[in-house]
């Protein structure tokens, strides 16, 4: 009998193998039967320790459960030069991993094949004195994601020197192949909306606002 531990690249709980069974004597053998015995204890008892550990609050940790994931986010301004043109949404920091990589400031890349659950929060700004629609969306491998858009309104600005804000935030699962990668798309109505970062702030002491914020989660291999 032998058991593998689970890792992030092969996406396995536990592979066990069935044990190799002695075949049994013509006649009544006590140490064949406790022979066999012990094998069979043996291996039911290893399933047993492996389902209880998945029990435990642990949530399976105890038994080698691990599963990609990836926290991005960037701490920069990112404008539009143009209404007519999608933008990929970039990224320069990250802040988790494991399994899931950024590449080309934008692109979240998995290395495992599985169903994944794609979340963003994006921090728009608008500093025109009218509203403005901005549309928002998934890309795979460089091609559109079907009804994977949103549209988001932004409100006029409060004054000359307080513009308006707004979080887009959707999450949305995907289907992605073992290397694939996801982008998420964005354009506006208007070159007076910009995805904007605020530095930390005091009194009280605040947190940064990042630009844009991603996740990527792995649920399901089918």
């Amino acid at each position: 009998m032998t058991t593998q531990l689970v890792t992030t690249e092969s996406l396995l709980l536990t592979r066990t193998k069935a044990p190799l069974l002695p075949y049994a004597p013509v006649v009544y053998d006590r140490t064949y039967l406790d022979t066999l015995n012990n094998i069979l204890r043996q291996y039911f008892n290893t399933l047993d320790n492996f389902v209880a550990q998945l029990n435990t609050s642990a949530g399976g940790t105890g038994a080698g459960l691990y599963l990609p994931y990836g926290s991005f986010c960037d701490l920069t301004d990112q404008t539009a030069a143009s209404t007519t043109t999608a933008y990929a949404v970039a990224f320069d920091t990250t802040e988790l991993s494991s399994g899931v990589t950024l590449s080309n400031t934008s692109r979240l890349n998995v290395t495992n094949a599985g169903i994944y659950n794609v979340q963003f929060s994006l921090q728009f700004k608008n500093t025109d004195n009218a509203g403005h629609d901005v549309d928002v969306w998934l890309r795979k491998n460089g091609t559109n994601i079907a009804n994977s858009n949103s549209r988001f309104h932004i409100e006029q600005r409060k004054s000359a020197g307080d513009p308006s804000h707004l979080i887009a935030a959707l999450n949305i699962f995907v289907d992605m192949a073992a290397n694939d990668y996801v982008e998420i798309m964005w354009r506006t109505a208007s070159t007076t909306i910009s995805l904007e970062h605020y530095p930390t702030s005091t009194t009280p002491d605040r947190p940064a606002i990042p630009s844009a914020i991603a996740t990527l989660a792995f649920v399901s291999a089918v």
